[in-house]
């Protein structure tokens, strides 16, 4: 079994602080997009989209997408489950993952792309598309901060997979100036517990 991975990567960083959770290690080998090793035919060949990450596993299957590499682990080892126990928290966690994925970790990818040098040369830039991405990610976390009144974590009373979602679009943010908001307190006493956790910088 092999992870590709790459280390600045939210999405692969969605899987690492899953498998640290679960305490889960699996061999990894990073791919080095600054040389566009993505892009090369040998990486098409596991990944024909080009992105990270990718796991192979000892049979030759590859799975991509992290949520679904997440959910095969999740299927091998259930505890502690970060998907929800019952099947209303399982619902709930993906209503949440959802939201937190269309609502800020895309936004803040595409505000990224839009606006960051790294990206210059290799996708064509729109700034006004990436700041208005931007608008949306803030006030989108004006709603996860409404939200999170009186609560530990954005699904359930457990640390799940939407929480991490959520934690690593924040994340990214960082690289764009995109923070939350002196005024949003809840929003900011979660990120202060999700960070502190061990898994945080895995």
């Amino acid at each position: 079994m092999k992870l590709y991975d790459l280390a600045a990567g939210s999405n692969p960083r969605r899987v690492r602080i899953y498998l640290a959770e679960k305490g889960i290690e699996v061999p990894s080998q990073p791919v080095d997009m600054m040389k566009r090793e993505n892009e090369q035919p040998e990486y098409r060949k596991i990944n024909p989209f080009g992105k990270m990450p990718a796991l192979e596993l000892d049979d030759g299957t590859i799975l991509t997408e992290s949520m679904a590499i997440c959910r095969y682990f999740e299927e091998l080892n259930p505890e502690p489950p970060m998907f929800g126990r019952t099947p209303l928290e399982k619902a709930q966690v993906e209503m949440w993952n959802r939201r937190a994925e269309l609502n800020v970790l895309m936004p803040v990818a595409m505000c990224f792309q839009h606006t960051s040098d790294f990206w210059i040369g290799r996708l064509e830039q729109h700034k006004g598309w990436g700041e208005t991405c931007r608008a949306n990610a803030l006030a989108s976390m004006a709603i996860f901060d409404d939200h999170l009144k009186g609560r530990e974590f954005v699904a359930s009373d457990d640390y799940t997979v939407a929480d991490i979602t959520l934690q690593c679009g924040i994340l990214l943010g960082k690289g764009v100036a995109l923070k939350i908001p002196e005024e949003l307190e809840n929003l900011t006493a979660w990120w202060s517990r999700v960070t502190s956790r061990p898994t945080a910088r895995a």
